[in-house]
């Protein structure tokens, strides 16, 4: 990100900011749901990621990281915020923290991972989709924790699932019951 000043706010601009933002809060959403057709639907066909591990096509990633999360985690939670834009025309450069959890598999230990994501982004039409993202980690934890997601205070609650019967998938296609 460089230090000069941004183009003034327009409409224009906001509605790019805002577009941007939504596209990477979706790819979070995908990765917590393990909702491959999300998280290709963030990219641009010829986007690519770097990952660490996994560096190459965003599409090919995409159908990967949901059975490798799977096999280690229970539940994972990605938060993005700081996010900050630069515009070069038809492309975007974001850097955004993100922090995320997750929960190993028996719920007795919890993985933290803080770092940035820093993606490249071009509109096509009115449409803004990666066209590349790398992450840098800043730091990460293993923590021993208490789950109480069974416990009394919680066990009427509605339960995340890192799959289509998360209550989200009901909620969107307006099928739950507001009583």
């Amino acid at each position: 990100m460089s230090n000069r000043p941004q183009a003034p706010l327009t409409a224009d601009v906001i509605a790019d900011r805002m577009a941007i933002v939504d596209t990477l809060n979706q790819h979070c959403r995908g990765l917590d749901r393990n909702d491959a057709d999300l998280l290709k639907d963030c990219y641009w066909p010829e986007g690519s990621v770097d990952y660490g591990n996994f560096k190459g096509p965003a599409h090919t990633f995409t159908e990967l990281v949901g059975p490798a999360l799977s096999q280690t985690y229970e539940l994972t939670r990605h938060s993005i915020s700081n996010t900050l834009l630069e515009f070069d025309g038809i492309l975007a450069r974001a850097e955004s923290y993100v922090q995320a959890g997750h929960l190993l598999t028996g719920g007795k230990q919890e993985m933290r991972f803080e770092g940035r994501y820093l993606d490249t982004l071009e509109k096509r039409g009115t449409q803004w989709r990666l066209i590349h993202r790398q992450v840098v980690m800043d730091w990460s934890c293993n923590s021993s924790i208490t789950d109480e997601r069974e416990s009394e205070a919680y066990t009427a609650l509605a339960k995340g699932k890192a799959e289509k019967s998360d209550p989200l998938y009901p909620f969107l296609a307006g099928s739950v019951s507001h009583d």
